[in-house]
């Protein structure tokens, strides 16, 4: 996931303008975060945090290629992001290497970049020129740029862009841009005990990476919401053009446990292309495998049975000691995602309208990801995490950490996802440039781009509050991720193919467009 640089707000503006910004958008208090603006909270509770040796290697950071590319030819779509996918599971792969050679690490300051950083580099140096092959030989053409992006860098404990406590509102004090500098108390290598070396270190040190599985989450990734400062800002006010409506769609929560390890969108035709587990609900035939013809032949789990769109997100884990079914598979605990999988007892699908236009029906097969599953190596650019607690959703709304909520209080994720369309494509070469967040301040969409029903989610877990004692945290829970993420916060997202048939697209159109508050 990468960042839009048209449509998106600049680092600043975003840390700025969302100092975490959510929208009520209406019944039950229920909260949303408004476009792309995110949470970039406060730690202002009282925890104890140890640090590790400043040149403790924590993960591999790498720039995402996907997110580069502006525009593929459709004759080479298949095999480029065949070729993306490479690229990730040699990231993963890399990881792997890193997490399983701490001794070696210890006993020689060079093993990082000589066995694992500079072998990485050579890999997708030879990948990235397959792209460009795969571009080229159909008549497309390949941006020389991307050639530079084969070196990887890694990052210590206190690099990772998310999870990081701050005490400043929520705002960095570089420009909004997170680094070692400003915005963070240095105090990401806290947790559960992980080994790895400093630089001259004859024996492993405290990694401080902690989780389960030993790549997060941590201390540091855990607040007290009752300690955070409320920090929710109004939705913009309508205005006499303004679709009041809303379409609500009953899909389940999974209980069926519809899941898999696949990403159609990013990463079609490849096993495994998440690396990470996701929940599905709607449409039930959704894996790499599949085709517009073949989801649109498939059964749904809505109550609605013209709805056969897929929904679909990162399974949330308690990483309490216990294990479950992948424990030892590929996506699962081989990768890093451990603990027993939680369902959601709650799962709310709406569409809502646009506080300044009516809305146009979505397209047919229109892909949307919200979010970024990369932030803590691609930044908060793109990050539209929202952690908060019942009773705290029209207060506290949190992208950096996940809330401890208090005795009687559940955990909720909430997502809005882009509602501008730009009336063409229902998918781009990097999955975010053919849809946009509307202005946050007057919901205006900009750029010529059309209004459609803006999907909201809200996802609410009943979980035990993790409780952290000298720097450690004790039944941690996160969202599934790429194993070098580190499982932080901000790396959730969500995910969306719009799957309709008997009209149904313009019918909820329609009700949200006439004020009405249709199922």
């Amino acid at each position: 996931m990468g960042r839009n640089i048209r449509k998106r707000r600049s680092p600043l503006t975003v840390k700025v303008i969302a100092a975490s910004a959510a929208v009520a958008l209406g019944g039950g208090g229920l909260l949303y975060a408004q476009m792309n603006a995110s949470a970039h909270e406060s730690n202002n509770s009282a925890q104890n945090y140890t640090k590790a040796a400043s040149a403790t290697v924590a993960t591999i950071s790498c720039p995402d290629v996907g997110q580069k590319l502006t525009s593929v030819p459709d004759k080479a779509k298949q095999g480029v992001a065949t070729e993306l996918a490479n690229l990730d599971k040699q990231i993963t792969e890399a990881y792997s290497r890193l997490a399983s050679t701490r001794q070696a690490q210890a006993n020689d300051a060079n093993f990082v970049q000589n066995a694992i950083i500079g072998p990485l580099k050579e890999k997708r140096a030879a990948t990235i020129d397959r792209i460009r092959i795969d571009i080229t030989r159909v008549g497309g053409q390949f941006n020389s740029a991307l050639s530079q992006l084969a070196a990887c860098t890694t990052q210590t404990a206190n690099q990772t862009t998310a999870g990081q406590g701050n005490n400043n509102g929520g705002q960095n004090n570089n420009g909004g841009q997170n680094n070692n500098n400003g915005g963070q108390n240095n105090n990401g290598n806290n947790g559960q005990a992980s080994a790895a070396p400093s630089a001259s270190a004859s024996t492993p040190v405290d990694v401080g990476i902690g989780g389960q599985a030993g790549n997060g989450p941590t201390a540091a990734d855990f607040v007290d919401i009752t300690k955070v400062a409320p920090n929710v800002l109004a939705k913009p006010q309508n205005t006499g053009q303004a679709s009041t409506g809303s379409f609500t769609t009953r899909c389940g929560t999974n209980q069926n446990k519809n899941h898999n390890t696949d990403n159609v969108i990013v990463a079609p035709g490849v096993n495994n292309g998440a690396h990470h587990l996701h929940d599905y609900v709607g449409n039930q035939k959704v894996n790499a495998f599949s085709t517009n013809d073949s989801m649109l032949a498939a059964p749904s789990s809505c109550q609605n049975q013209s709805d056969l769109s897929s929904y679909y997100w990162p399974v949330v884990r308690i990483q309490n000691g216990t294990q479950d079914f992948d424990q030892n598979a590929a996506g699962g605990g081989t990768e890093g995602n451990v603990g027993k999988i939680l369902t959601p007892v709650q799962a709310q699908i709406k569409y809502v309208g646009s506080p300044a236009s009516k809305v146009v029906a979505m397209p047919q097969f229109l892909r949307i990801i919200t979010g970024d599953a990369k932030t803590t190596t691609n930044g908060l650019a793109n990050a539209n995490a929202h952690w908060s607690c019942t009773g705290f959703e029209n207060k506290v709304q949190l992208t950096e950490q996940y809330p401890i909520c208090p005795r009687g209080s559940q955990v909720v994720r909430t997502f809005a996802f882009q509602s501008c369309w730009d009336g063409t494509n229902i998918d781009s070469a990097n999955h975010r440039t053919h849809v946009a967040f509307a202005d946050p301040a007057s919901g205006v969409c900009g750029n010529g781009f059309k209004a459609i029903p803006q999907l909201t989610m809200r996802l609410v877990y009943n979980i035990t509050p993790p409780t952290v004692q000298n720097g450690q945290v004790k039944n941690a829970y996160a969202v599934d991720g790429f194993p070098e993420q580190l499982h932080k916060a901000a790396t959730d997202h969500d995910d969306f193919i719009s799957i309709t048939k008997n009209n149904l697209a313009a019918k909820i159109a329609n009700c949200i467009n006439t004020g009405k508050k249709c199922q």
